[in-house]
């Protein structure tokens, strides 16, 4: 029997479209690249980052916490997303720098908890997943039993004002979301489509140099989504990026090796990734040539 396909499978479109993407090379005049990233006033040995994952213990015991081992012992970013304030602490004490995303709650007083919490167990940044307020039914999403809102630009601002952290806002996919996160004081986006939240989802690459033109760098642009290996870091990172999160591609190593595993993926995503600047005369990360990407459609 034939498989199943989903006509509007967004993430088919997405690694469709990564796909897609042509690089050129430059060798006259190279450089040995450097690939460290420095966000929120800490340096990091890479742009290629653990997503916001969650309830990670199916794959491994303690599975997040493994994950953040492996993360700092790769001196890259760790995100997480929900799970109870124990596993936060004891992600931050492995080490590992770590950003917290919350779900967009019901009750904001569920958020200013969290975002408290992020605070005290010395989170590098915290946000929101505002694209969980919603079902693919078109009701209010209820996430492990929780009930989910979606969030006013003044609610934003109030989520901003309450922390000294940097304040994320994950799930940005327009350009008119993206005016509204400057407006809000936020400190930092995700470019995402939350692994296909609803069909025909515009892959974030296709968007990803608009955002970057509206933003000016003033804040880090990141980027998810079958971000698989470095070679989609870098075509990323030419087209605006800050930096990049690996997600559902960590599981399997994680499974197989833990903590080993995970250090192992992100180093080797981190090579091709130095690989990929060294063939394209890119000093490090920020002097990455956007020209060097083309597209299907562009013209010489």
């Amino acid at each position: 029997m034939a498989e199943k396909i989903n006509a509007g499978d967004s993430t088919k479109f997405t690694r469709d479209y990564f796909d897609s993407l042509l690089v050129e090379m430059r060798h006259i005049d190279g450089v040995l690249p450097s690939t460290e990233l420095e966000l929120y006033g800490e340096k990091f040995s890479t742009p290629v980052m653990l997503a916001a994952l969650s309830h990670l213990q199916s794959v491994h015991p303690e599975g997040m916490v493994e994950a953040a081992r492996g993360i700092k012992a790769a001196g890259a970013v760790m995100w997480t997303g929900m799970g109870d304030e124990a596993e936060l602490e004891a992600i931050t004490a492995v080490g590992a720098k770590t950003i917290k995303i919350i779900k967009p709650h019901a009750d904001n007083s569920n958020i200013f908890k969290k975002i408290e919490h992020a605070e005290k167990c010395g989170c590098l940044a915290v946000g929101m997943d505002v694209d969980h307020a919603f079902n693919k039914k078109g009701k209010y999403d209820v996430v492990h039993n929780l009930d989910m809102r979606p969030k006013s630009l003044n609610e934003i601002k109030e989520f901003v004002k309450s922390t000294k952290l940097p304040f994320i806002i994950k799930g940005v996919l327009s350009e008119q979301d993206t005016h509204k996160c400057l407006d809000a004081g936020v400190r930092g986006i995700v470019v995402s489509h939350h692994h296909g939240h609803i069909d025909y989802s515009l892959p974030p690459l296709r968007i990803l140099p608009a955002i970057a033109r509206i933003v000016k760098k003033q804040i880090p642009v990141f980027v998810d989504c079958s971000i698989d290996r470095g070679m989609d870091a870098f075509k990323a990172l030419a087209l605006g990026a800050d930096a990049v999160s690996a997600g559902r591609v960590i599981m399997p190593p994680l499974g197989a090796e833990g903590a080993e595993g995970v250090r192992k993926l992100i180093v080797e995503m981190t090579e091709e990734l130095a690989g990929a600047m060294a063939a394209t005369g890119c000093q490090d990360i920020r002097h990455i040539d956007p020209a060097l990407i083309w597209s299907p459609d562009r013209k010489s």
